[in-house]
């Protein structure tokens, strides 16, 4: 079997084929049980890249398999008041089914980082669901590990009141 051809950069939101990839791999994403089970909205999916790229602190990272969209990294900066820095929430990581298995995502991982590295960033954050151990298990060989200050008091949780 041929070595495939990996690219993986930060997209270009005004891109028409990184916006086009942007689309397709987060739809997958969100058809997967993991990231919900339905699809998007198409006209939601439009728009996305353009909304995104109105807001200066966003930023997505692509991979490529032999041309084909194959993941995505979707990011925000936010800011630690701990440490008086920047820090990068990733918010959503996906690979598509056909491409598991070839370390997509630590490639896009570590392209993040070092995005995050050049804007200063102090860390990189993430949420993950309790039950996702192929997810728990790449961010574990990337580095993460569950946030807490003190053991006692037990894991960070991450919560959300829909609006």
């Amino acid at each position: 079997m041929d070595t495939p051809d990996i690219l993986v950069l930060q997209a270009s939101y005004t891109n028409t084929v990184h916006a086009q990839a942007i689309a397709l791999v987060l739809n997958h994403y969100a058809e997967d049980p993991m990231g919900g089970g339905h699809s998007l909205d198409a006209d939601l999916l439009q728009q996305l890249p353009a909304e995104l790229a109105k807001r200066a602190h966003a930023f997505s990272v692509l991979a490529f398999v032999n041309g084909e969209p194959a993941g995505l990294v979707n990011c925000f900066e936010g800011f630690s008041t701990f440490a008086c820095r920047p820090l990068v929430n990733v918010h959503d990581v996906v690979v598509m089914d056909q491409f598991r298995g070839l370390g997509l995502s630590q490639k896009m991982l570590q392209k993040v980082e070092e995005i995050a590295r050049q804007r200063g960033c102090c860390k990189i954050t993430l949420e993950v669901l309790e039950g996702n151990e192929v997810a728990k298990a790449a961010y574990r060989k990337f580095g993460f590990d569950g946030a807490k200050f003190d053991p006692a008091y037990g894991a960070m949780l991450f919560w959300n009141k829909s609006l």
